[in-house]
């Protein structure tokens, strides 16, 4: 067996599981995670020979991977409708960003760290823009029943959201990283 696929190999078999383990962590559907972990692992036995610490390379190179796919869904999923339309834009952003419980309990323990940070981060946004955005996020009001309830404009109720999601954004990014994005 030639050194490359022999080294190959050798670390597979070392950091698959591991690796495995730590996607499946962060994405939840089960064949997308497989599908990075097998780019991942093609992109190392392209490399392999110029890579000297492998398994800090693979995790890098599969964050990397993770954080990606996380912007390109997002792009592809950017609602095309306008607040009249009833667009419920960022429905699911709350439930997005957090790991899903069922990943096991380490994602079950990031989840109750994310939330308790989010939390506190609520506390910090103006009054009216925590009101719109517990409304929509946790009580899962429709911008149409918020302007009727509130008398107040679908678009306004649109821009409070997003400036929560905004100031919400970057202060776990400041927390956790790119990982969330």
């Amino acid at each position: 067996m030639p050194a490359k696929a022999r080294r190959f190999t050798d670390v597979v078999a070392r950091e698959r599981a591991r690796l495995g383990h730590f996607i499946r962590r962060q994405v939840r559907d089960a064949a997308e995670a497989e599908d990075i972990l097998q780019d991942v692992l093609l992109e190392f036995y392209a490399a392999a020979d110029a890579i000297e610490q492998a398994g800090a390379w693979l995790f890098r190179v599969a964050r990397n991977r993770i954080i990606d796919r996380a912007r390109k869904r997002k792009e592809e999923a950017l609602p095309q409708g306008d607040a009249d339309s009833g667009d419920d834009e960022g429905r699911s952003w709350l439930e997005d960003k957090l790991p899903d419980p069922a990943a096991g309990p380490e994602a079950a323990y990031a989840r109750s760290v994310m939330l308790a940070s989010i939390q506190a981060a609520l506390q910090d946004l103006p009054a009216e823009q925590r009101e719109v955005f517990l409304a929509h996020e946790i009580d899962g009001l429709s911008f149409a029943e918020m302007a009727e309830r509130w008398q107040l404009p679908q678009n306004t109720l649109l821009a409070r959201k997003r400036y929560a999601v905004l100031a919400l954004r970057a202060r776990l990014q400041a927390e956790y990283g790119d990982l969330i994005v």
